[in-house]
């Protein structure tokens, strides 16, 4: 299975809470911070949620 880069670009604050729960979900909280995620549904389902605060790329 393929994995995927997801990198905090944006603050989150001004995001609502479950913006919030969402990228501390996925290990991100400060901006910069990056993480390797399986590329599955439902990681496809949170980085959905929050598009407009991350890059997304391959790992």
């Amino acid at each position: 299975m393929a994995d995927i880069k997801v990198k905090l670009v944006k603050s989150l604050i001004g995001s609502n809470k479950s913006q919030i729960a969402t990228a501390h979900a996925l290990g991100l909280k400060k901006i910069g911070d990056e993480k390797v995620q399986p590329d599955n549904a439902a990681t496809q389902g949170k980085v959905k949620k929050i598009v407009h605060l991350v890059q997304v790329s391959e790992a």
